[in-house]
């Protein structure tokens, strides 16, 4: 018998990144509960400028209803009318998204369905472990009893994991062949309307080989495959590995936040230590690794930073983007105090209004100057690797990115960043990007002829600049 891992490898050209959009030179974003009316106008008026490649959605398909953002998670059929809008709403904001060059990541939810009974949000009715779309024998249940199932209780034992229900929810039967064209022909109802990828919610509590022939009946394929990018949660002693899945695409790499970036940066002193970032750290392959700072989940728990921790985190954010290692995903949320508290019900564009910030109820980090003009820093950089890496301070880096790009890092919660600094860049004058990204507004750098420039960066803050924003003005002065 072929093994899981085996049979992922086997289906990796299956799934190898398509040319429509990902490249280790881009970055995306998760517009979480978003409307799909309020994703279409971000793309057109933000998102395709700025240069970001796709935008993570929140799960498309009819779910439970209540006022939670989990209620998301729990889906009842597969009709795509959810919180964020109906299907037209939805073909329309695919193809907007992609008139300017953004492509859209669908959350999949195809683990389970919807724990106890009620009714959906488009009025189907489900109970019993029993939906329109499942019956009771397809999903995974106790011998002889279709209508329960053992609970995920015990991570060190991988039948345990994969075929029990998680937190209650009907774990779906995804080794069985009705089943697996079921979701297949959910995923393909959303390939038809312009979806170009997926994001597997629950991946960890899938069979690795089951998995993969629910993509394949899905209609994943070499000519035109969808992106895939999977949620394994890595635990020590875990069964579960999230090397496990890398056959069938990218994976949601949760150490990178947790065991690199986090630690770093939350401890003074400790950035410097940044300088060897890498799969050397018992990270994923970089050419497959979903890297984050926090995520939906993450950041009402575990993430160790998240827009609530102010500059710190906006700094983070800086270097997940001009360092060549996975392909980043920003978080866009909405302000909460509460772990299930659900989005506002003011939309982020109303009319001339943008709900963005502090005093409104989106947070928007996307829109933050320093994460949303590191992205197009991060695809001038491209493929190229970091030279001149200097140790200011053990609070203060800086590197270039070969002969394209350069960033200066000041973590330092008092110390100004005061040097001049080998930049790899051509002589010019250029934009600070970390602010504004136009010529006619921008702080402006010099770099001499020997590459170099003298510049100051303010306490938790950073500088950036590359080769595609050159400053046209001639100007004598260096960035304050």
């Amino acid at each position: 018998m072929i093994s899981s891992l085996s049979l992922g490898m086997l289906l990796l050209s299956t799934y190898a990144a398509p040319s429509w959009g990902l490249s280790d030179n881009t970055a995306f974003v998760h517009l979480f509960e978003w409307s799909w009316d309020d994703i279409a106008q971000e793309c057109e008026e933000w998102l395709g400028p700025k240069g970001f490649s796709a935008v993570q959605i929140s799960p498309p398909m009819e779910h439970i209803t209540g006022s939670q953002w989990w209620t998301r998670y729990q889906p009842v059929s597969y009709n795509l009318v959810s919180r964020s809008g109906n299907k037209e709403q939805l073909v329309s904001m695919v193809k907007r998204c992609a008139a300017v060059g953004v492509s859209i990541y669908a959350d999949a939810v195809i683990n389970h369905m919807a724990a106890g009974s009620g009714i959906g949000l488009n009025g189907t009715g489900f109970g019993g472990r029993t939906f329109p779309l499942y019956s009771q024998e397809e999903f995974h249940h106790n011998n002889g009893d279709s209508s329960s199932n053992c609970e995920v209780n015990n991570y060190a034992d991988q039948f345990n994991v994969q075929n029990c229900d998680l937190v209650g929810l009907p774990d779906l039967c995804t080794g069985c062949d009705s089943v697996q064209q079921k979701i297949g022909t959910y995923l393909k109802s959303l390939s038809q309307i312009g979806v170009r990828g997926f994001r597997i919610d629950a991946a960890k509590h899938q069979l690795a080989s089951e998995l993969g022939a629910v993509l394949r009946a899905g209609g994943a394929g070499p000519s035109d495959p969808p992106f895939v990018f999977q949620e394994v949660i890595s635990g020590v002693g875990e069964a579960v590995k999230p090397s496990m899945y890398l056959g069938l695409g990218h994976v949601t790499e949760f150490n990178y936040a947790n065991n690199a970036i986090g630690p770093n940066f939350l401890t003074e002193g400790k950035i410097q230590s940044l300088s060897t970032l890498g799969e050397g750290w018992g990270l994923l392959p970089s050419a497959q690794a979903l890297i984050f700072l926090d995520n939906h989940d993450t950041q009402r728990g575990a993430a160790p930073m998240t827009y609530k921790n102010g500059a710190l985190y906006f700094l983070a954010n800086v270097f997940m983007l001009s360092w060549p290692y996975g392909y980043p995903k920003v978080m866009s949320s909405y302000y909460f105090d509460d772990h299930d508290q659900g989005p506002p019900s003011q939309r982020v564009h109303d009319g001339a209004n943008l709900n963005c910030g502090d005093g409104h109820p989106w947070v928007c980090e996307h829109r933050h100057p320093a994460v949303a003009n590191m992205v197009r820093w991060r695809a001038v950089a491209g493929s190229a690797s970091v030279d001149n890496w200097t140790t200011i301070s053990p609070n203060q880096v800086s590197f270039s990115r070969g002969g394209v790009a350069f960033v200066a890092l000041n973590r330092d919660d008092g110390a100004e960043l005061d040097a001049t600094l080998p930049t790899g860049l051509p002589a010019g004058t250029y934009c600070n990007v970390i602010d504004s990204d136009d010529p006619s507004t921008c702080d402006q750098v010099v770099v001499d002829g020997q590459g170099k420039a003298t510049v100051r960066v303010a306490p938790m803050t950073a500088l950036a600049i590359h080769a595609q924003a050159p400053v046209q003005a001639k100007v004598s002065h260096v960035v304050a």
